[in-house]
């Protein structure tokens, strides 16, 4: 498995959504935690109904924050008018027969939706795929969010299956987990595609 030490080869850089706005694209750090809490607690009710963790948790997030030490999971944070406006996550098993496979999670604040700044993320969370030497991205929803599901479909994600009551939402209703994935070589020329024609990922 890629070390911490790799993925931590990602440069800061500025993006510039389709409306103008101006956000910045880092790394997460274990002195985000705040910040992350209270990106969690700022989305709409639906949209923590379908996450796969509750990321509005303090101790979650203290997990989310040592998988980062540890260097199995990645996030890109971006950042807008000195908030976080989303961010995207690489998450990768310990299993050795798994280990070429990563989760992608993409998350975007209300006020940032429908300017790009989802498939942005997916490209630079992409990059980040490819330089752990990962082969194989998954994205995992429940078929009630049909945005998701269309967001990664335009990115080139099939479905590789679909589990009857593999879930539970917040409020301990089962659900079923659609399981997407894509493979990480060919993502590019999806990810350039025209962002006129795309949407923003939302809810992973």
């Amino acid at each position: 498995m890629a070390t911490a030490t790799q993925a931590a080869k990602f440069q800061p850089k500025q993006l510039q959504l389709r409306d103008g706005r101006q956000v910045s694209v880092r790394k997460m750090t274990p002195e985000d935690k705040s910040a992350i809490l209270e990106f969690a607690r700022s989305l709409p009710e639906e949209d923590l109904l379908f996450l796969r963790t509750d990321i509005t948790d303090p101790s979650v997030a203290d997990t989310w924050i040592e998988n980062l030490r540890k260097g199995n999971t990645v996030t890109l944070l971006t950042e807008g008018a000195d908030r976080i406006a989303g961010y995207a996550s690489v998450h990768r098993d310990e299993a050795r027969w798994t280990r070429r496979v990563g989760e992608v999670r993409i998350n975007v604040a209300t006020g940032y939706r429908g300017a790009g700044l989802g498939r942005a993320l997916a490209a630079e969370v992409f990059e980040v795929a490819r330089s752990l030497g990962l082969k194989k991205m998954a994205a995992m929803m429940t078929p009630d969010q049909t945005g998701a599901r269309t967001a990664f479909e335009r990115l080139g994600f099939t479905v590789e299956a679909l589990l009857a009551d593999w879930v539970e939402d917040r409020r301990g209703h089962p659900r079923d987990l659609l399981i997407m994935s894509y493979d990480v070589a060919g993502f590019t020329d999806q990810a350039t595609t025209s962002p006129a024609q795309s949407e923003d990922t939302r809810r992973v």
